[in-house]
């Protein structure tokens, strides 16, 4: 699981326009090869998981798991987020730093 303090840096993030937010914009952008991590909520669904884990695995991108979907979602700003995508490299390097990999959990 992400540490709280690391969660911080995706709403930097957001505001920085480096980060997508929902299962289908996180799918679309990772066939696009434009995200650098993933971070699915500790709750996501199973859809979620053969959508979006799946994808990112297969390409080769670290998956993160993160808070429940509420609390992510809250964290952001949002409802409830099952998937977020993170654009940046160092950012996406910040939070793989600190974060259990999903495919640990997962899959």
């Amino acid at each position: 699981m992400i540490p709280e303090a690391r969660l911080g840096l995706l709403g930097l993030g957001m505001r920085a326009g480096q980060v997508v937010v929902g299962t289908n914009g996180v799918r679309a952008a990772l066939q696009r090869g434009e995200i650098a991590a993933v971070i699915v909520a500790d709750d996501c669904s199973p859809r979620t998981e053969d959508k979006v884990v799946r994808l990112a695995l297969a390409s080769s991108v670290p998956v993160l798991v993160g808070p429940a979907a509420r609390a992510l979602g809250s964290r952001l700003g949002r409802s409830p987020i099952q998937a977020v995508g993170v654009r940046d490299a160092q950012l996406a390097a910040g939070l793989t730093a600190a974060g259990e990999p999903a495919d640990s959990r997962r899959t």
